[in-house]
C-alpha cells in the first residue's frame, strides 16, 4: 500500500510541476530533477530506491518507442552519417576520454573500472534531448540529428558497458572480439525489432477496434525489447527498429478514430513516464550520498564529479567540430550532397549532451561483489559521479541552452511552417481538381458539389495569402470570420443544451458523451481551420 501511495503522490507532483514548468518557460526535466533532489533530502520523507529493472523494463521501451515513432525515417536516413558519428563515434570517444581522466585523477582507480564509468556516462539521454530542444524553433536538421543520435547511442553505451564490466569481472579484454560482438548485438537487435514490427503490423491489419489498436501500440515496445534481451542482443535497437518500421505504415494500420485515441493516450503516458523518470533521478540522491560517504568524503567525490562532468562536456565539443568539418574537407561527395554546416548550429549540437536516467540505471545495476567477499571497486563513487554528471548536464546545459541560442543569433526556423503551408495548399488544390473531375461529380448533386468547391476555394485563397505573406483584406476576411464565429457559437449553444439534458437526467449519459465527443472533434476542426 505504501508503494501505491508513493506512486500516486509522485504522479501528482509530476503533473503540477509540468504545468509550472510550462508557465515559467523552463525545461521540465530541470525542474523535476531539482525538486526530486530537494524532496529526497527532506528528513522524514520515505527513501526511494531506483531499481535498474524498473528503468530498463518499464520506462525505457515505451519512451524509446514513442521517440522512434515521432522520428521521420526519410530525415533519419538522410542524416545517418552525422547521427552515426555522434551515436557511435562520440559515445566511444567519450568513454575512452573519461576512462583516461578518471584513471589519472582518482587514486587506485583501475583501467577496467575507469572504462565502466566512461561507458555509463557517455550516452546522452533521449528524453532530455527531446524535451530540451522542443519549442526552440531549431532547424529540422539539427533536431533530427539530436533526436536520431539519442535513439541509437543508448545501445552503444550499453554494449560498451557490458564489455567494460566483463573486463572488471574477468580481468581481460580482447578488442577485436568486442568489435565483432558489437556488430552482432546491434545487427541482431535491429533484426529482432523489424521482425516484431512486421508481426505486429500483420496483427494490426486484422483489427480496426481503436481500443485494441491502442493496446497493441503499448505492447509492441515491450515485446521487441524482451525478445531481443532474451537472446542477449540490443533491446534498445529492437525497440527503435520496431518503432520506425510501424511509424512508416501508420496510415494503413489506423482508422481516424484509432489514430486520434492513440495519439492522445500516448501524449499523456509519455508526459507521466518522463516526469517520473526525472523526479526519480533527484530522489535517488540520498541513497547515493550515503553510499559514497562510506568510501570517501563527499566533497572530494563532488570534486571528482565536477571534473568528470567537464571532461564529458569538453569531450563532446572536441568530437563534434572535427567530425562535422573534416569529412567535408576530405570528401567532395559529402560537400555536394549535404548542406554546409552553420557554425552556430554545430555549436548547439555540441552543447546539447544532457545525461539521464539510463546512465543512472546502468550505474545502479553494477554488482555489489566481484566474488564472495570481494566488493566491486569504487562502486559507490561511480554511482555518485554518475549522479553529478546527470545533474550538472541536465540543469547546467538545460538552463543555458536558450541563452546560448540567443547569443549565437539563431532565429526561429520557419521552414516547417512553409512546408506545412505548401502541403495544405497542395491538398486543397488536389481536392478542387477532384471535385471538378467526373469521378468527383458522381459523389453528390451539383448544388452540394458547388458548396463544397466554394469552401475549398476560400481555404485555398487564404492559404495563398498566408504563403505570400499578405493578409487578406477586411472585406475578404470578415464573412469568413463571421461564419467561423457563428459555427463556434452554435457549438457552445449545443454544449449548453447537452448540459441541461444531463442535469435533467432524462437522456443516457453514454449518448450524451458520444454527441459531446462529436462536438469536440468539430471544434478541433474549426481551430485548425483558423490556424
Amino acid at each position: 500500500m505504501h508503494n501505491i501511495e508513493l506512486i500516486i503522490g509522485l504522479l501528482a507532483v509530476v503533473t503540477i510541476l509540468a504545468e509550472v514548468a510550462d508557465r515559467i518557460k523552463l525545461p521540465y526535466p530541470v525542474l523535476l530533477v531539482v525538486v526530486g533532489m530537494v524532496l529526497g533530502l527532506i528528513p522524514g520523507l520515505p527513501r526511494v530506491t531506483v531499481a535498474p529493472d524498473l528503468v530498463f523494463l518499464l520506462f525505457l521501451p515505451p519512451l524509446l518507442y514513442e521517440a522512434a515513432w515521432s522520428t521521420s525515417w526519410p530525415d533519419f536516413k538522410a542524416h545517418r552519417r552525422p547521427i552515426g558519428f555522434l551515436a557511435l563515434g562520440c559515445v566511444l570517444f567519450t568513454t575512452g576520454l573519461v576512462a583516461v581522466v578518471a584513471h589519472l585523477l582518482i587514486p587506485d582507480f583501475s583501467w577496467p573500472a575507469a572504462f565502466v564509468l566512461g561507458a555509463i556516462i557517455s550516452p546522452p539521454d533521449a528524453v532530455a534531448a527531446t524535451s530540451a530542444t522542443k519549442g526552440l524553433g531549431l532547424p529540422r536538421r539539427v533536431v533530427t540529428i539530436l533526436e536520431g543520435e539519442s535513439l541509437v547511442n543508448d545501445a552503444t553505451g550499453l554494449i560498451a558497458y557490458r564489455y567494460a564490466l566483463a573486463a572488471v569481472l574477468t580481468g581481460h579484454f580482447v578488442l577485436w572480439q568486442a568489435g565483432l560482438q558489437l556488430i552482432w548485438v546491434a545487427a541482431a537487435g535491429t533484426g529482432i525489432g523489424l521482425l516484431v514490427g512486421w508481426g505486429i503490423f500483420q496483427v494490426h491489419r486484422l483489427t480496426r477496434n481503436p481500443i485494441v489498436v491502442t493496446t497493441l501500440t503499448f505492447l509492441t515496445p515491450y515485446l521487441a525489447y524482451l525478445a531481443a534481451e532474451e537472446i542477449h542482443v540490443s533491446g534498445v535497437l529492437a525497440v527503435v527498429a520496431a518503432g520506425l518500421f510501424l511509424a512508416r505504415r501508420s496510415s494503413t494500420i489506423f482508422t481516424h478514430e484509432g489514430r486520434l485515441q492513440t495519439y492522445t493516450v500516448w501524449r499523456t503516458t509519455t508526459l507521466l513516464l518522463n516526469g517520473l523518470v526525472f523526479i526519480l533521478i533527484g530522489l535517488a540522491l540520498p541513497n547515493i550520498l550515503e553510499g559514497v560517504q562510506q568510501e570517501s568524503s563527499w566533497r572530494q567525490a563532488l570534486g571528482y564529479g565536477i571534473i568528470i562532468t567537464l571532461t564529458v562536456i569538453v569531450g563532446r565539443l572536441v568530437w563534434v567540430y572535427p567530425s562535422t568539418y573534416l569529412p567535408r574537407w576530405l570528401s567532395r561527395g559529402i560537400r555536394e550532397r549535404e548542406p554546409k554546416p552553420v557554425l552556430p548550429l554545430v555549436t548547439v549540437i555540441a552543447w546539447t549532451g544532457m545525461r539521464g536516467v539510463v546512465s543512472l540505471a546502468i550505474a545502479l545495476s553494477l554488482p555489489l561483489m566481484l566474488s564472495p567477499g570481494v566488493p566491486f571497486p569504487h562502486r559507490n563513487l561511480i554511482l555518485f559521479i554518475t549522479f553529478v554528471v546527470i545533474f550538472c548536464t541536465i540543469v547546467g546545459q538545460g538552463l543555458s541552452l536558450v541563452p546560448l541560442i540567443r547569443w549565437l543569433g539563431i532565429s526561429p526556423d520557419d521552414t516547417v511552417e512553409h512546408e506545412e503551408l505548401e502541403l495544405r495548399m497542395y491538398l486543397a488544390t488536389q481536392t478542387v481538381s477532384y471535385l471538378s473531375s467526373p469521378a468527383g461529380q458522381e459523389q453528390a448533386p451539383p448544388d452540394v458539389l458547388a458548396r463544397m468547391k466554394s469552401r475549398y476555394d476560400i481555404r485555398l485563397e487564404r492559404l495563398n495569402n498566408r504563403a505570400a505573406g499578405v493578409r487578406a483584406s477586411r472585406l475578404d476576411e470578415k464573412p469568413i470570420t463571421q461564419f467561423q464565429q457563428l459555427q463556434e457559437s452554435i457549438i457552445q449553444f449545443e454544449r449548453g443544451v447537452l448540459e441541461k439534458l444531463r442535469h435533467e437526467e432524462k437522456t443516457s449519459e453514454e449518448l450524451l458523451r458520444k454527441v459531446e465527443n462529436e462536438l469536440d472533434l468539430e471544434e478541433t476542426r474549426l481551430a485548425l481551420d483558423k490556424a
